[in-house]
């Protein structure tokens, strides 16, 4: 797993300050975590994270990488909220066992088991990268960068974004994205045979189709151009299809 930080957001504004940011619904983490993000205002991705209640606090579980981003982010829009947000100690443990007291499920997919927040962090044996291609799961700093749009990301089918709950940064780009185009491009799952670092120009009779990321028993998250991406491909020496 790579290293997460913990932040904890806490005052009497706290719910209403996420609620004009994320693209979920803060009110979610009365029935559990929720996954969510946070954009530029041109719909860009900036970060993405879980969030869970702590009584009245609420922890932010974030890729460790994007913390410090994040928090200075967060400051710059807090203006006069009743919110303080810090970094906490706190720790991320998962699995995809029985789900321990205090732990809660990921919302993502249930295939992919449960977090805990704690003093102790970590992770099962479970085969983290195949869990990840079989549900077109994808990760800060390989799939996901500044120029991401979480919609091509598969935020929906992830149940990271709601489009019922209201205005928030980047929210009208991604609305438009929603309803009134088709996307064009956007992660998918495709069979390959061999290898290739990600990161690996896709190519199909010589011309660029996309990007090939995390691998796992034969298959792979690739961002694809999907009117080039038809019959065989191919990222370096490894052949690829959608199978």
């Amino acid at each position: 797993m790579r290293a997460r930080k913990i932040l904890r957001l806490t005052g009497a504004d706290t719910r209403d300050f996420l609620q004009g940011l994320i693209t979920n619904d803060i009110n979610k983490i009365d029935q559990g975590l929720v996954y969510a993000a946070m954009l530029t205002p041109q719909g860009k991705y900036l970060a993405d994270f879980f969030l869970s209640a702590d009584g009245a606090d609420v922890l932010l579980d974030v890729d460790a990488e994007l913390a410090e981003a994040l928090l200075k982010r967060l400051t710059m829009y807090r203006l006069r909220a009743k919110v303080e947000i810090s970094l906490t100690d706190l720790a991320v443990k998962r699995g995809t066992g029985p789900i321990p007291e205090g732990a809660l499920a990921d919302p993502r997919n249930s295939d992919l088991g449960w977090r805990l927040i704690g003093q102790d962090g970590g992770e099962d044996d479970s085969d983290w990268a195949a869990l990840h291609v079989a549900h077109c799961v994808p990760q800060s700093g390989i799939e996901l960068g500044p120029d991401s749009y979480i919609l091509e990301m598969g935020f929906e089918a992830l149940n990271g974004v709601d489009f019922r709950k209201g205005c928030y940064v980047g929210q009208e780009v991604t609305a438009r994205m929603k309803h009134k185009t088709e996307l064009r491009k956007g992660l998918r799952v495709v069979e390959i045979t061999g290898a290739a670092p990600v990161g690996s120009a896709i190519t199909a009779a010589d011309k660029p189709v996309g990007t090939l990321f995390t691998q796992a028993g034969g298959k792979a998250i690739a961002y694809l151009r999907f009117d080039r991406a038809k019959g065989e491909m191919q990222a370096e020496s490894a052949h690829i299809s959608l199978g």
